[in-house]
C-alpha cells in the first residue's frame, strides 16, 4: 500500500525568502486574487514584488492579460504567467471568489488550484497577507491558523497520487509548498500548516486503504495495516476480533455477510484517549464512530452487474474514514474520548452465502430478514451500532457507502445526513461546512417505518422498491442505537471521485475524515473540555 510521497508543507515569512530561498528551489509562486466589480485584483496586503532566489519577481496582475484570458478571479480559476527565462518562477494568480463571501474553504481550494497549475517540480510559494487572513476569518482569534491549515490541506490533498501499481511515476510533481506570510504571526502560520498536514495525511491514509485492490486489501490485511498505521499513533490503542471472537460476541449480521467469502471477517476497534485537563472536573465526553468496512461487494447472491462491481473496493470507505480520523486525534490534541468500530468483511456469492429469505440475529437480539443480499452494509452496521450503544457514549456517528438511492437524490458530491437528534445534526452540518465537505439533511418520517416491516422477523433489510431507499436504510439502523444521540452519513456518492478536481483525485476521496475531525474538535470545546497540546 504505497501512495506517492506526500507534498511537504512548511511556513515562512515572505521577507525571509530574499536569499537563496527554500530547497528545492522556488519554481512557482501563488498569488491570491479576489473578484471585484470592475476587474479582478490581487488580495490586499500582497507585496508588488517578491525577492526569491536572488531575483525580484513581480506579483502585479495585468488587467489586459486578465481580459484576454478571461480571468475574473472566480473560485478555482487560475491565470498562469510563465517567467521570462527557464530559471524564473512561474506566477500563478489564483482566483478565490468575491471578497464578501471569501472563507477558509476558498483557501483550501486555492491551495489545490496552485498545486494543479504547477506542472513543475521544485517548491511552490503561496503568499498569505494579514488582510487576506482577516477576510477569510472575520479577524477572529485563530484566523491565521485556520487559513494556513486550509491551504496546507488543499495542497496535500490535490498532490495525492496512488502509485503502488504504476511501473513509472507519471509526470513531474511539486516536492514542497511554502505558506509565505506577510505581516502574519509566524507561530500561527506554522501551527496552522502543521494541523493542515495532520488532517490531510489522515485523509490520505483513508484514500490509501480504499485505493488498494480488493484482493490485496482483505479484511485480515486491513486489520494488520490498522495495527501498523493507526495503533502506533499518539493516544490510540487497537483491538481486533477474529471469527472466533465475533462468533462468541454474537455478531450475527457480520457473520452472515461473511459466509459467502473465503476471507475471514474482522472487527476492528480503535480507541483514542486524550491527554486532557477537565475544567471543573467535568467528565470527558465519549464519541463512538462506526464505519462500514466491506472490502469488496459483489452483491452476494443478489449479484451486481459487472459495471456495478467495478468500483466496489470503495465499499469500505466508512471504515477507512473512521480509522483515518482516529489516527489524527492525538496530533490535533482532540479533547474527547473516541472509539472507532469497523466491521470488516467481503460480500461474496460463495456456496455458504446467505440466501434471500434467510433471517439473521444481530448482537442486540433483534432479527432481520434478508430479502436482498446486496443490502449488506446495514447488516454489519447493525452489529457495530449495537456494540457502540452498549458502551453508552455521548454520541454515535456512523459513515457508510450505504445506498444508491442517496446518490440518486444528492449526486456524487454530497453526503446525506440523517439521525435522531437535531442538535447533533446541526453540529455535524457546521463541522462539514468548516471542513469543506458537502452534506445535506434528509428526513426520517415515522410513517416510513412500515417500509421495513417483515412477516417473519423484527424487520427486513430492504424497503419498498424504488421508494425512499436511503431513508429506509437509516430507519433500520436507528433500531440499533437505543436512546443515544445518533447521526448517519450516507457517503455512497462522495466516497469516490471519477475525476481530478479541486482537492479530489480520481479514486477514493477519504470523504468524512475532515468532517469527523472538525466535529470532534468542536464537540470537545462545546463540552467545556480543554484539549492537550498537539505533538
Amino acid at each position: 500500500m504505497t501512495s506517492a510521497p506526500r507534498l511537504t508543507v512548511t511556513a515562512a515569512a515572505a521577507s525571509s525568502l530574499q536569499d537563496a530561498g527554500p530547497r528545492p528551489p522556488v519554481t512557482v509562486i501563488g498569488v491570491p486574487c479576489l473578484r471585484r466589480d470592475d476587474a479582478p485584483g490581487v488580495a490586499a496586503g500582497t507585496p508588488a514584488t517578491l525577492a526569491v532566489g536572488g531575483r525580484d519577481v513581480s506579483l502585479a496582475l495585468d488587467a489586459e492579460l486578465c481580459r484576454r484570458r478571461g480571468f475574473g478571479a472566480e473560485a478555482s480559476e487560475a491565470l498562469v504567467v510563465v517567467g521570462d527565462d527557464a530559471e524564473a518562477p512561474t506566477v500563478v494568480f489564483v482566483g478565490c471568489g468575491e471578497g464578501g463571501s471569501f472563507d477558509t474553504d476558498a483557501l483550501r481550494s486555492a491551495g489545490a488550484v496552485l498545486v494543479r497549475a504547477a506542472d513543475r517540480s521544485g517548491t511552490a510559494l503561496f503568499v498569505v497577507s494579514a488582510d487576506l487572513v482577516q477576510q477569510a476569518g472575520v479577524a477572529a482569534p485563530g484566523s491565521a491558523r485556520r487559513a494556513a491549515q486550509a491551504l496546507a490541506e488543499g495542497g496535500v490533498l490535490a498532490a495525492y497520487r496512488y502509485l503502488a501499481y504504476k511501473s513509472e511515476d507519471p509526470g513531474t510533481r511539486l516536492e514542497r509548498l511554502v505558506v509565505a506570510g506577510v505581516d502574519v504571526a509566524a507561530d500561527d502560520l506554522a501551527e496552522g500548516v502543521r494541523r493542515g498536514v495532520v488532517v490531510a495525511d489522515a485523509v490520505c491514509l483513508a484514500r490509501d486503504l480504499v485505493n488498494e485492490p480488493p484482493s490485496a486489501m482483505t479484511p485480515g490485511v486491513l486489520a494488520r495495516i490498522a495495527g501498523e498505521q493507526v495503533a502506533t499513533r499518539r493516544g490510540v490503542t487497537l483491538e481486533i476480533w477474529d471469527r472466533a471472537r465475533i462468533e462468541a460476541e454474537r455478531l450475527g449480521g457480520l457473520l452472515g455477510v461473511a459466509r459467502g467469502s473465503a476471507e475471514e471477517p474482522r472487527l476492528v476497534i480503535a480507541r483514542y484517549e486524550p491527554d486532557t485537563v477537565a475544567r471543573e472536573e467535568a467528565a470527558v465526553p465519549h464519541v463512538a464512530l462506526v464505519g462500514k468496512g466491506i472490502t469488496f461487494d459483489s452483491g452476494g447472491l443478489s449479484l451486481k452487474t459487472a459495471e456495478g462491481m467495478a468500483t466496489m473496493k470503495t465499499d469500505m470507505s466508512g471504515a477507512a474514514a473512521v480509522l483515518g480520523a482516529v489516527s489524527a486525534c492525538g496530533d490535533l490534541g482532540i479533547g474527547v474520548r473516541v472509539t472507532a468500530i469497523a466491521p470488516v468483511t467481503e460480500n461474496m456469492p460463495g456456496g455458504r452465502a446467505i440466501k434471500p429469505g434467510d433471517v439473521l440475529t444481530i448482537r442486540n437480539g433483534k432479527t432481520i430478514e434478508v430479502l436482498n443480499t446486496d443490502a449488506e452494509g446495514r447488516l454489519v452496521l447493525a452489529d457495530a451500532l449495537s456494540l457502540a450503544a452498549e458502551m453508552r457514549p455521548d454520541v454515535v456517528i456512523d459513515l457508510a457507502t450505504l445506498t444508491g438511492a442517496c446518490v440518486v437524490a444528492l449526486g456524487n458530491l454530497i453526503a446525506g445526513v440523517m439521525g435522531n437528534d437535531d442538535a447533533l445534526l446541526a453540529r455535524i452540518d457546521a463541522a462539514a461546512a468548516r471542513a469543506g465537505e458537502s452534506t445535506w439533511p434528509l428526513p426520517m418520517p415515522r410513517q416510513y417505518r412500515s417500509h421495513i416491516d417483515s412477516e417473519v422477523a423484527d424487520m427486513k433489510n430492504v424497503g419498498k422498491p424504488g421508494s425512499a431507499g436511503a431513508i429506509a436504510a437509516a430507519l433500520l439502523l436507528e433500531r440499533f442505537v437505543g436512546d443515544l444521540p445518533w447521526a448517519h452519513l450516507d457517503i455512497a456518492g462522495p466516497a469516490r471521485s471519477d475525476e481530478d478536481a479541486g482537492v479530489l483525485v480520481k479514486g477514493g476521496t477519504g470523504f468524512g475524515v475532515r468532517t469527523l475531525l472538525a466535529f470532534l474538535e468542536d464537540y470537545g470545546a462545546e463540552a467545556g473540555v480543554e484539549a492537550g497540546a498537539g505533538a
